[in-house]
């Protein structure tokens, strides 16, 4: 068998490659440089990054994913970026924070998603947006660890993205298992509830804006608080650079007016929809995030690009 041969077939089909253990090329020095790593590992030094080596490689590359941050970045882009099935996607957003990153960092505990670590790379067809009805992300990320539940992506009040999870996982965050295994989710921060408006203000934050003409199921709601324009724009970013990263469309449920759709999509319940969405769009059950014009910012982004 030709080692060099079976590592470049390894590579493009699992998406490795030879910087993971710090080589530049398929060649004899990846060889030994796998093998020192496999016996590191306790694993047969065999010089072959096949399934069992790359599932031990790549979960120990996710637990410090931060560590292989690129550091040459491009100036007009800031140094953001996120993580899809290992690999970093540059944003254009300089407010990126990975899970693994001290002390900052946000993650979620295993057991409280569907883990497809070294597996095939995920394609979701879908992104899930919400609100978290929290004061800020930290506290987020609390409430999800007491319910057992995970989420890909947080939107803090300044903006800052708090990456959680590796996309190829699937979190449990849409409410149905067919929904979670075939989508990507973010929580923006927002406690929804205008009495809590003076605690963004004794922060420092500033008052959010009151939205008061939004409309969901058919039913105008009362007034709440909607976000800040710093997420709405870290919300931007990140839709855009996900779709680089998977290729989920940009596109969003609209109605027979051709305005984004205010209620459940038939289509997204049904598991077919390919593109971006509020959590009521796939359930009565959920009004978030009710007044976000889905519609525009992917307008936005199409027109940048």
């Amino acid at each position: 068998m030709d080692k060099v041969f079976y590592n470049e077939a390894s590579a493009a089909k699992l998406g490795w490659t030879p910087s993971w253990f710090g080589c530049s090329d398929f060649d004899d020095r990846l060889l030994r440089a796998i093998r020192k790593w496999q016996r590191e590992n306790e694993l047969t030094a065999d010089g072959l990054v096949g399934p069992t080596t790359f599932r031990r490689l790549w979960t120990q590359r996710e637990a410090n994913i931060d560590d292989w941050k690129p550091r040459e970045v491009h100036p007009r882009h800031g140094d953001g970026f996120i993580i899809h099935n290992g690999k970093f996607q540059r944003i254009e957003w300089d407010r990126v924070v990975l899970w693994s990153e001290k002390p900052n960092g946000l993650g979620c505990a295993d057991g409280t998603y569907t883990s497809w670590a070294g597996k095939k790379d995920r394609r979701p067809n879908f992104f899930v947006t919400h609100w978290d009805v929290c004061l800020d992300s930290r506290s987020c990320a609390r409430v999800l660890a007491r319910r057992g539940i995970s989420v890909h992506f947080m939107i803090d009040n300044d903006g800052t993205i708090y990456q959680a999870l590796d996309t190829q996982h699937g979190a449990w965050h849409a409410g149905g298992r067919r929904w979670n295994a075939s989508s990507i989710g973010v929580e923006i921060s927002n406690a929804y509830y205008p009495k809590y408006q003076n605690k963004y203000v004794s922060r420092g934050l500033g008052a959010r804006p009151i939205w008061d003409d939004a409309v969901v199921h058919g039913s105008k709601q009362k007034p709440f608080m909607g976000f800040y324009d710093v997420q709405i724009q870290a919300l931007k970013a990140l839709y855009k650079a996900v779709h680089k990263a998977t290729g989920i469309p940009l596109e969003t449920p609209l109605g027979d007016d051709g305005e984004m759709l205010t209620t459940v999509s038939k289509e997204a319940a049904a598991n077919k929809f390919k593109g971006f969405m509020s959590h009521f769009h796939l359930t009565k059950r959920k009004i978030d995030c009710a007044g976000l014009d889905i519609k525009k910012i992917l307008e936005e982004i199409k027109n940048e690009t």
